[in-house]
């Protein structure tokens, strides 16, 4: 059985959370979490669907600095791994994913209203970063 790869633009309020189709073909985008409710989501989400790896979005200033978040991601890294060792963890680039998932939106027709909905925006940026993992891992 194929696993899926998961991805999360981590947020200090929501998380933005992208799936893989079975085949790891296909990154969409699946939900927006409230960052404080990440864990309880993930728990029963690894209950129903197989997970081999978790991507988790790298802010980083122009300048390649870490970004204010960065500390609390890196805290949220630790506990994961302590609580789903079997899951790997890779970290990847998301520095433009918010800005690309806002254009995407637009490009797409979707309304304003929609557009100001930021839990939508995280949940495409996240969808952007899983599909930016797997077309460069080819």
């Amino acid at each position: 059985m194929k696993k899926r790869i998961l991805a999360i633009d981590y947020g200090g309020k929501r998380c933005g959370i992208a799936v893989t189709d079975e085949l790891q073909l296909i990154a969409s985008p699946l939900t927006t979490v409230d960052t404080n409710e990440l864990f309880p989501f993930l728990t029963k989400y690894f209950q129903t669907e197989v997970v081999e790896t978790l991507l988790v979005g790298e802010p980083k200033r122009f300048d390649g600095s870490d970004s204010q978040i960065a500390a609390p991601i890196n805290q949220f890294i630790a506990k994961f791994q302590q609580e789903f060792p079997a899951i790997a963890v890779v970290r990847i680039d998301e520095r433009f994913s918010s800005k690309m998932a806002f254009q995407t939106m637009i490009d797409s027709g979707i309304s304003k209203q929609k557009r100001r909905d930021k839990g939508t925006v995280d949940k495409i940026a996240a969808a952007i970063i899983l599909q930016d993992y797997l077309h460069y891992r080819k």
